[in-house]
């Protein structure tokens, strides 16, 4: 089963030649998974990663695109937040830095969206911008009911920049708060199918569109498979409901049914599991499906006249409760 972490180790390990897209990566990757703060009147730059790869990859970013040295801890494991980051990311005297990345404002404020240069890029970097919320605060649920592609966000002006940037490179997306936190949300198979391959995770992609497959394929079986038992369920009852009706006429009329009328009834209760068809081919001389039901019917309509002049049931109360009359 295709997996959060399994396409994350895709992506972390997609390799990006064009500054700009590495740029619009780490940008979003410190935006969604970090914070600026202030510590002895220096800003720093703070980013919780989940693995080590991801740690590794915004570290070789900031050093090879800004000449910046980061931090890297472990953070001690949540009981209370499984699932949790578990590496920190540090840039101490990050202002600088903040403020190339465009995450810092005029007034030495934290951007409330995300970088507008970058949410206004090419394709390709709009996808960068994919990838990197993805590796910060991404979740993949299989293919099912409840298949989504899903970001959190740390306010809603970053869940609409996302959804602004899916939109320009093609990808239906909506922005939703689930219980006090800001959520981008794709709901669609096939959505989720191209998100991730413009991502870069094509091996992700390719599993996940044989599972969705597959899952249609199964979806289809069964609903034939019920649609046959409902039908073979219907057939039955209304056999049941028939054959309790004509013995009732039968009983009803006595002596003074019609012997071609007593003839069909009693061809249906001897064959009670049989179609028309069948009743018609059983016959001598052979009858069609029309002559059967024909028969039946003015069987059970002169009973329920007959009952009807003597008043007493007719065909109709001899059925189960539970089956509907024919």
């Amino acid at each position: 089963m295709l997996s959060t972490p399994e396409v994350k180790s895709e992506l972390v390990r997609f390799a990006v030649q064009r500054t700009g897209e590495r740029v619009a990566e780490v940008a979003t990757i410190l935006r969604l998974a970090g914070g600026l703060h202030t510590i002895s009147g220096r800003i720093a730059l703070e980013a919780e990663l989940h693995t080590p790869q991801i740690v590794q990859r915004v570290r070789k970013d900031l050093a090879e695109l800004y000449g910046i040295r980061s931090d890297a801890k472990q953070l001690p494991p949540s009981s209370t937040r499984p699932g949790a980051p578990q590496f920190l990311v540090r840039v101490i005297d990050g202002e600088t830095l903040a403020r190339q990345l465009g995450l810092l404002d005029q007034r030495r404020r934290q951007i409330r969206g995300l970088p507008n240069r970058l949410t206004t890029g090419a394709q390709a970097e709009l996808a960068a911008i994919w990838r990197g919320a993805f590796l910060a605060r991404g979740g993949l649920t299989a293919p099912g009911r409840s298949a989504s592609l899903e970001i959190a966000c740390p306010s809603n002006e970053v869940a609409m920049a996302l959804v602004g940037a899916a939109s320009r490179i093609g990808v239906d997306t909506k922005s939703r708060e689930i219980r006090g936190q800001h959520k981008v949300l794709i709901r669609d198979s096939e959505a989720i199918s191209q998100m991730l391959g413009l991502m870069g995770a094509e091996q992700a992609r390719t599993s996940w569109d044989e599972l969705r497959r597959a899952r249609e394929t199964r979806a289809t079986a069964n609903r034939l498979v019920n649609f046959d038992d409902a039908n073979l369920r219907r057939s039955a009852q209304a056999s049941v409901a028939a054959c309790a009706r004509v013995e009732r006429a039968l009983e009803i009329l006595g002596d003074t049914v019609p012997e071609h009328l007593r003839y069909a009834g009693e061809l249906r209760l001897k064959h009670r599991e049989a179609s028309l068809d069948d009743l018609g081919a059983r016959a001598e001389p052979v009858l069609t499906k029309d002559a059967v039901a024909g028969r039946i019917r003015r069987l059970l309509a002169m009973a329920d006249k007959e009952a009807s002049v003597r008043g007493i049931p007719g065909t109709e109360a001899s059925l189960p409760d539970e089956l509907d009359s024919i």
